[in-house]
């Protein structure tokens, strides 16, 4: 049995997006090949586009969540920048401001 993601082949062909979501079932585990379905899905946010498209947004929803989601990603990387300093190799003292 195969799980696929989209409803229909003519779906499937005018969004490429859907061409790598097969999942195989093992064993007949279908609750496991649901549950890495999803979690494709989610990491690839087709669920988050789903909610989003799902009802009209307000444009001044649009311009928020799109503004949201820059602050985000700049504090994400600023985040990660800031930890990747602080577990660099071949440092001088391992943990700066603890002797």
């Amino acid at each position: 049995m195969i799980l696929r993601s989209g409803c229909s082949v003519k779906v499937k062909m005018r969004h490429a997006k859907f061409i790598a979501r097969t999942v195989l079932v093992q064993n007949n585990n279908v609750e496991e090949a649901c549950r890495v379905l999803n979690r494709i899905l989610g990491k690839e946010e087709i669920f988050d586009q789903y909610r989003r498209t799902r009802y009209y947004e307000k444009p001044f929803q649009t311009r928020r969540r799109i503004n949201f989601e820059r602050c985000k990603s700049i504090y994400n990387e600023d985040m990660n920048r800031k930890i990747q300093f602080v577990l660099r190799k071949n440092r001088v003292e391992p943990f700066p401001g603890c002797s």
